[in-house]
């Protein structure tokens, strides 16, 4: 019974998906958002400085794959957070920037009309920069700065009023948990 279950639900979104693709091989997109709930820089003490936010740039790759399209492109991200404590009387912390820089693999496979939906892979780096703040002063060892490796696993659809504007959302770990922003085919 599960068997029989599972074949029909693939076979069906096999059918929904074989309607003409909201994202082609020829499509370049710029799509821009603010993020909500961020993942970095979180738990007791920090405050968000700016909002996550972020610009990625996709173009077609392959397409035919399946019932998909693969996408390629450029992803940046950044956000800003302070973290503040106090010992003893003395209040101090440090403010954070962070900067992503990254490369996106897509995969579109179209389930409803006008949505394009998709998901993907990102790799990149986390440029952190951390400046002191308070009074320092008796206090030493401490360091701030931790920039390295960026991964990204995310789920999006875009919904498309025209044949070139659109609103996003994006679900995933990256800059934020979800990420809401327009889609503008070039």
């Amino acid at each position: 019974m599960k068997k029989t279950l599972i074949i029909t639900l693939f076979a069906t979104l096999a059918v929904v998906s074989l309607n003409a693709q909201v994202f082609n091989l020829s499509d370049r997109l710029i799509t821009p958002g603010i993020g909500f709930g961020s993942t970095l820089y979180t738990g007791s003490g920090y405050n968000t400085t700016i909002p996550p936010i972020s610009i990625s740039y996709e173009q077609g790759f392959k397409d035919e794959i399946g019932p998909g399209t693969i996408g390629i492109g450029g992803y940046l991200g950044m956000t800003g957070s302070q973290w503040e404590t106090s010992f003893l009387g003395t209040t101090y912390g440090y403010k954070y920037t962070s900067i992503i820089v990254g490369a996106r693999g897509y995969y579109h496979m179209q389930l409803i009309d006008n949505f394009d939906t998709y998901g993907g892979l990102m790799i990149g780096y986390n440029i952190v920069s951390a400046k002191q703040t308070g009074d320092w002063s008796g206090i030493t060892g401490l360091g701030a700065t931790s920039s390295g490796i960026s991964y990204s696993l995310f789920l999006g659809a875009r919904y498309y009023f025209n044949d070139n504007l659109g609103a996003m959302a994006e679900l995933g770990y990256g800059i934020s948990y979800l990420t809401l922003g327009i889609a503008y085919k070039l």
